[in-house]
């Protein structure tokens, strides 16, 4: 894997001594180890520069646990070993690919104690030349990334767990707001089926009342026409005994004889 990465020609470059050094290795770039805060630690930007007098740009970071050296190359595999040589000496550390082309090289604590006291950092696997750059300063420099890395993480950490602590108090009060507008909507609902219920009662028996009043009504329609008809029965009947009283009945009308007619041939 570390094969895919480094370059033939620049790692021949690097790894031969000084007999096989066709060019002069160039003059190592004194830097300023200017720490500068992130989000989430600190950081310390270096310039590697080749053979050629390009610049490579990379950084520094801590968090105040760990030691970075951040880069950017295409084709990163997800994670590998990688060289870095300090005073040409060789340390293998951890590289895992971050987001696009970035990297991030994990230093051991032996490559970290071997900047402190070194001189000059070496790169071949990142361009097409080997890379240097200067340490000067390297000691008091990395003492201050990891001090203000761990005091920028801290912060992080605290606002982080602060943020998330909000986010479990609004997620809490909101589970609860919810649980209370649920109970609140049962017991309308609850409300509600019961107001029905007693509305249906109320009509019910409102119906029943209308069908009893409209049967009395009829019973007492019907009672009062058959108290008419015995009224009219009576006076009907009344009338008619009235009628039938001898002392109303008028003389029997005359019985005459019948008539005799002569008969001249009798």
């Amino acid at each position: 894997m570390i094969k895919s990465i480094i370059g033939g020609a620049a790692a021949a470059a690097l790894l031969s001594g000084p007999a096989g050094a066709a060019v002069p290795a160039p003059r190592p770039q004194s830097f300023a180890w200017v720490v500068s805060p992130t989000d989430t630690g600190c950081r310390v930007e270096l310039e590697l520069v080749g053979r050629s007098g390009g610049i490579t740009p990379v950084s520094l970071i801590s968090d105040g646990q760990l030691v970075s050296l951040r880069f950017f190359k295409d084709d990163l595999p997800a994670r590998a070993f990688l060289p870095i040589r300090i005073d040409k000496a060789r340390f293998s550390n951890l590289m895992l690919r971050g987001d696009g082309a970035a990297g991030e090289l994990v230093l051991s604590e032996e490559t970290e104690s071997a900047m402190r006291k070194g001189g000059t950092l070496g790169v071949a696997w990142l361009s097409e030349e080997p890379l240097t750059a200067s340490l000067a300063g390297s000691e008091q420099g990395l003492s201050d990334l990891r001090v203000c890395g761990a005091q920028t993480a801290g912060r992080h950490r605290e606002r982080a767990a602060a943020e998330q602590a909000a986010r479990d108090r609004a997620e809490t009060e909101g589970r609860a707001r919810a649980l209370n507008e649920a109970q609140l909507a049962a017991v309308q609902a609850q409300a509600a089926a019961a107001d029905a219920q007693r509305r249906q009662v109320e009509e019910t028996a409102e119906r029943q009342r209308r069908l009893e009043a409209a049967q009395a009504e009829r019973t007492y329609a019907e009672a009062r026409q058959r108290a008419y008809d015995d009224e009219r029965r009576r006076a009907y009947q009344a009338q008619y005994d009235e009628d039938e009283d001898p002392r109303w009945t008028p003389p029997p009308r005359p019985v005459w004889p019948p008539p005799r007619y002569y008969n001249p041939y009798r």
